[in-house]
């Protein structure tokens, strides 16, 4: 029986050392990807703060200004003026169009016979009433 169990031990510890150098080469690939991540990431900031400068640099006031000057004749920019702009009040919105109602709609299938059924026994009772009088 023990060298039953030696052996069993001996497998199970080769088994978890085979185990444990997976783990370890799984940890380093995943380690690898997250540094080659952070890479990118740190990449792509710096390429947007430089399309940021590039963009302040390209908006500053006395290039446009001269930019405006130099085309005014093509494009008729004029300076922006208050009365120009509007409240969101005076916003006309489209009137979301209603369907038209064409008729009774059956929605649980055989009402529309028991209504008719009620409403012809309605009438017969009306009719023998008046009838009766």
């Amino acid at each position: 029986m023990r060298p039953v169990l030696f052996v069993l031990s001996f497998l199970s510890l080769i088994a978890l050392g085979f185990w444990a150098y997976r783990e370890n080469y799984a940890t380093q690939a995943a380690l690898r990807e997250v540094r080659g991540l952070q890479r990118q990431i740190a990449d792509l900031r710096e390429s947007l703060s430089v399309q940021r400068a590039e963009w302040a640099y390209l908006n500053r006031p006395d290039r446009l200004r001269e930019l405006v000057d130099l085309n005014f004749d093509a494009l008729g920019l004029l300076p922006m003026d208050p009365t120009q702009f509007g409240a969101a009040a005076q916003v006309s919105y489209p009137v979301p169009e209603v369907p038209a109602i064409k008729g009774p709609i059956d929605v649980q299938g055989e009402l529309g016979a028991v209504a008719d059924t009620a409403a012809a026994s309605a009438e017969a009772a009306a009719a023998a009433a008046e009838e009766g009088l």
